[in-house]
């Protein structure tokens, strides 16, 4: 009886040897198929056959493929249906299947022997799963020795380590798929960060543009973006795309580069949508689309220009502490450039005088708040008139507070973008003498740009290149040999008085014509100037110097310096009608 207790026992311990062997075959590499091979010599080997198959289920079940085969003839990539035969009987049914002498079952297949020359005697067939979850079923085929016939410990054998394998391959299969929602995750934090570095960065508290954009998930399908042109104005864009995920933050980050990269050229945001517009267009997925509003501030006068591609109408506070709001008259962008037509997109123009812009996405007023109740369009104008003394960064803040209180998930991306025309931003306009004109205009198209040292010797390439611009616009001998003359004066000036005849500024001269006419754009990068105090000199005053200026003035129509660039330096705007 010890003896037997000792066999038993020694094979108990050889069986449990052996699993621990293979359980760290299966833990020491992240090839599954290279595995699951040697699972199948490993176990054969085990059980003393001639031959084995692995099969797995594909994903809907409706097929078993053979991924791993040992023995004389190999059958990898063989499929099977999934509930045909011995295989997959077994699997169906999941029990463990033993043909123990083919010769003796008339439902045996020899067609596969035919075909290969095999000569099977004997079939082992047990299924791999886990409680109600089918993997596959591992066969083996003929028993080494005299007989070549299995017999039924070695089906209650294999039937423990299909099992044991099972489980096995469902680790396996896990670990894969936790490595690859790492990836995922890590791709997301990618777009994510990508995304982010597509907004503008934080600009100081009396900047007269601000934004917020708080993403529902890692990535958001909303944006806004706000940079300051080479003329002082403001160009602002907010925009929302359709749907969610991957899909929208990829058009997301399209939209967002094209309007950034053409809208230092196309300064009207009519023509830039219209552009814009086409663009999107021949690649857009079907069904998608992106609602927003694109356009330009001046801060000098207080005037906002815009087109409104589809999105929520934009809200307005007036100076007196009014709202009222601006509707779209436009359709998306993406729908079809047929919609539009020839022509741009429609254009609105509102002077803010001292009151402010509030755009947004439908994330702001559908917000949750801490109660589970909406935000909504009154809450939002509750929330600016309780902050419109402290601030548009104050706004910012609470609204953030507000919508984020409570942990509960945002429901939608939530993108605010505020073009604040406040008191003291209009008070510098004062105190700097700008000079009040009416709405602001579209500068017209871009005939010539050029930067330079600010260096007296570089000034015979301005005068070449204003008198070559000037006379393709159709100045005649005259008005060309002036303005010439007041480039140059005004370029001497820069060097004298802003730079100090510092020899590492730089200058930047751009020539634009609109209509009838011709405007220049000189910017230095020194140090802003008081520029009430560029006045020119009295003509009967015999002292030398001073003027430059007077010639400047009486040489061009228009004269002004617009305001400063945020930036840093000063911006001087150059006036000539043409005929």
């Amino acid at each position: 009886m010890s003896q037997i207790d000792d066999s038993v026992s020694s094979e108990a311990q050889g069986a449990l040897d052996f699993l621990a062997e293979m359980g760290q075959e299966f833990s020491s590499t992240p090839d599954l198929d290279k595995t699951l091979l040697k699972a199948v010599h490993l176990i054969a080997e085990y059980v003393k056959a001639e031959a084995g198959a692995l099969f797995l289920l594909d994903k809907n079940q409706k097929y078993l493929d053979c991924v791993a085969s040992v023995g004389p003839v190999q059958i990898t990539g063989l499929r099977l249906n999934a509930d045909h035969g011995i295989v997959g009987n077994s699997v169906q049914q999941n029990s463990g299947y033993i043909v123990k002498d083919v010769e003796a079952d008339p439902t045996f297949n020899k067609a596969v022997d035919d075909k290969t020359g095999y000569k099977t005697r004997s079939i082992l067939c047990a299924p791999m799963g886990v409680k109600d979850e089918r993997v596959g079923a591992i066969e083996l085929i003929n028993k080494r020795g005299d007989t070549g016939l299995f017999s039924d410990d070695d089906l209650n054998l294999l039937q423990v380590l299909a099992t044991s394998a099972a489980l096995a391959i469902l680790n396996a299969r896990m670990a894969e798929q936790l490595v690859e929602q790492e990836r995922l995750r890590r791709e997301l934090e990618l777009a994510a960060e990508i995304q982010r570095s597509l907004l503008p960065n934080i600009s100081p508290e009396d900047f007269p543009v601000h934004g917020m954009n708080l993403p529902a998930r890692v990535v958001s399908g909303d944006f806004y973006d706000y940079y300051q042109l080479d003329d002082g104005r403001i160009a602002f864009t907010l925009g929302d795309v359709s749907g969610k995920g991957m899909n929208a933050a990829l058009l997301m980050a399209k939209t967002a580069s094209l309007l950034r990269c053409l809208g230092k050229a196309i300064l009207e945001p009519g023509a830039l949508l219209a552009r814009v517009n086409e663009e999107v267009c021949e690649t857009v997925t079907r069904g998608m689309f992106v609602t927003l509003v694109q356009g330009i501030y001046d801060p000098e006068r207080g005037y906002v220009r815009f087109a409104n591609a589809g999105h929520e109408p934009p809200l307005v506070l007036t100076s007196k502490g009014e709202f009222f709001t601006i509707p779209a008259e436009s359709p998306p962008l993406g729908i079809s450039p047929s919609l539009i037509g020839d022509e741009n997109f429609p254009e609105q123009e509102i002077h803010l005088d001292g009151g402010a812009l509030y755009i947004f996405s439908d994330g702001v007023t559908e917000g949750y708040l801490a109660m589970g109740d909406e935000l909504g369009a009154e809450g939002f104008k509750s929330l600016v008139k309780k902050t419109e003394k402290k601030g548009v960064f104050s706004l910012l803040s609470i609204l953030k507070a507000k919508i984020l209180e409570g942990d509960r998930p945002l429901r939608d991306d939530v993108t605010l973008l505020v073009v604040d025309d406040n008191i003291s931003v209009k008070s510098k306009r004062f105190e700097r003498g700008f000079v009040e004109a009416g709405p602001t205009v579209s500068l017209g198209e871009k005939l010539m740009t050029i930067r330079i040292a600010a260096r007296p010797d570089r000034l015979r390439l301005v005068r070449r290149s204003v008198e070559e611009t000037s006379k393709f616009i159709g100045f005649g001998k005259n008005d060309v040999s002036d303005i010439v003359l007041a480039v140059d004066e005004a370029c001497q000036n820069i060097i004298r008085h802003a730079y100090k005849a510092n020899e590492d500024g730089e200058i930047s001269i751009e020539i634009r014509k609109r209509d009838s006419a011709m405007i220049i754009l000189l910017r230095d990068y020194a140090e802003a100037i008081d520029v009430s105090k560029v006045k020119p000199r009295d003509l009967n005053d015999i002292k030398p110097g001073g003027l430059g200026t007077h010639l400047i003035r009486e040489v061009m129509d228009d004269v002004n310096f617009l305001s400063p660039p945020f930036d840093g330096g000063n911006l001087l705007r150059m006036v000539k009608m043409i005929g």
